[in-house]
C-alpha cells in the first residue's frame, strides 16, 4: 500500500488539530509537532512523504526547519503556512527549500489540493480521490458509503458502516468498548449490554471472514484493534 505520511509543524494548536483531523479524514497518516525542534526530531524518527510547516515557530523558525529538513532530504515535498504574504517572504520560503506556499487564513480545500498535486509530482499517484479512507486492502468511501476489499464490494448496514469507519480512523490503536459506545452509539457504556460485541461480529463476518488476512483483532480486557499492516 502506498505511503501517505504527513508531518505538520504548527504552533497554533487549533489550526494544527483542525489540519490533523481533516487530513486524517482524507486518508492520510498525520503526525503533529508544535515547535521546530520537535518537528525536526519527528522528521528524523520516521519517513514522511510530505511536510506542512508554519514559518513563525518556536525554537526553530519554519525557514530554519525547512533548511534542516532539506539538508537531510532533498526530495520530500514541503508546504509552508504563514500569515506573511509579501513577495520577499515567499522568496525566502522558496529559497529555504519549500515547494509551495499557503497564506493564512486559507480554506482547507486549497491546502488539500496542493497536497494532492505534490503527492502526484513526487510519485505517490494513488493519493485518495474524494473522501476515502483506507486500512490495508480495505477502502471506505465516506461520500458514497461504498466499502471494498480486494476489489470485492462489502455491503454494510448504516450502523455497521459507522462502526467500521471508527475502527479505520483509529487503525493500529486499541479502542475500548467504551470508546466505541461513545463515538458510534453516542451513549455511555452499559456493562450489561453486549451490543458492541454483536456488531463487531457482524462486521467481521462481512469484511474479515471471507478473507485470509484478518484486520480486526480482539485484545482481551482492553477492546479491539484494526491493524493496517
Amino acid at each position: 500500500m502506498e505511503e501517505r505520511n504527513i508531518l505538520i509543524v504548527e504552533d497554533e494548536v487549533r489550526i494544527a488539530d483542525t489540519l490533523r483531523i481533516g487530513l486524517t479524514e482524507n486518508g492520510f497518516d498525520v503526525e503533529v509537532a508544535y515547535d521546530g525542534r520537535l518537528g525536526y526530531k519527528l522528521f528524523q524518527s520516521r519517513p514522511f512523504n510530505l511536510v506542512v510547516l508554519d514559518i513563525n515557530l518556536p525554537i526553530h523558525s519554519g525557514y530554519e526547519l525547512c533548511k534542516m529538513i532539506r539538508a537531510d532530504n532533498q526530495d520530500v515535498p514541503i508546504i509552508m503556512l504563514t500569515a506573511l504574504s509579501s513577495l520577499e517572504d515567499k522568496i525566502e520560503g522558496y529559497d529555504a527549500g519549500a515547494d509551495d506556499y499557503v497564506i493564512k487564513p486559507f480554506e482547507f480545500r486549497e491546502l488539500l489540493m496542493k497536497i494532492r498535486v505534490l503527492f502526484r509530482r513526487s510519485g505517490n499517484e494513488r493519493v485518495p480521490v474524494g473522501n476515502v479512507i483506507r486500512a490495508g486492502d480495505l477502502q471506505m468511501n465516506l461520500d458514497t458509503k461504498e466499502v471494498h476489499r480486494e476489489g470485492r464490494v462489502i455491503n454494510l448496514t448504516a450502523k455497521e458502516f459507522q462502526l467500521l469507519e471508527f475502527l479505520v480512523r483509529n487503525k493500529n490503536r486499541v479502542v475500548s468498548r467504551a470508546d466505541i459506545a461513545v463515538n458510534v452509539w453516542e451513549i455511555d457504556f452499559d456493562t450489561n449490554t453486549n451490543i458492541i460485541d454483536v456488531y463487531i461480529n457482524y462486521v467481521r463476518n462481512k469484511m474479515d471472514k471471507p478473507f485470509e488476512r484478518k484486520l480486526i483483532q480482539t485484545l482481551v480486557g482492553m477492546g479491539y484493534i484494526l491493524k493496517d499492516n
